[in-house]
């Protein structure tokens, strides 16, 4: 039992997913303040809130008033993008390039993509060997 654990925790993946984890709050705290004291002042100022997290849309209905805060949803979708952003360019991105440059240094390089046969190729070659199986019976 214990023997499984401590392979499930030496993957690799589950070290990569816990360091994404803590990498992800560092950005995400980053990119909360960047949010919260430039970008939610902008549109604000187009919306005439203020503040998103001010914007409410108050609607009268039998029992009294419902609250909507669609600037809520907006700022957090600004977060959610902002924060993709900033993962995938400064994190992703450049991986990918990192990737590259060492598989090239290697001296891997991707094997060209071979011409695969059709379908109708392939349904042509197995008629061909049936009949060539049938034959020799």
């Amino acid at each position: 039992m214990i023997k499984g654990f401590k392979d499930f925790i030496m993957r690799g993946n589950v070290i990569d997913l816990a360091v994404a984890v803590v990498i992800g709050a560092a950005f995400t705290a980053i990119v909360t303040a960047l949010v919260d004291g430039f970008i939610n002042p902008l549109v604000g100022i187009v919306l005439q809130t203020g503040d998103l997290q001010n914007w409410v849309v108050t609607v009268p209905t039998f029992f009294g008033a419902a609250t909507f805060a669609p600037g809520a949803i907006l700022l957090a979708i600004i977060n959610f993008v902002s924060v993709a952003a900033v993962v995938y360019f400064l994190l992703v991105m450049p991986m990918n390039k990192l990737k590259e440059r060492q598989a090239a240094k290697a001296g891997v390089v991707e094997a060209a993509e071979e011409k695969l046969p059709t379908e109708q190729e392939l349904l042509t070659q197995i008629r061909d060997l049936l009949e060539k199986n049938g034959a020799a019976r």
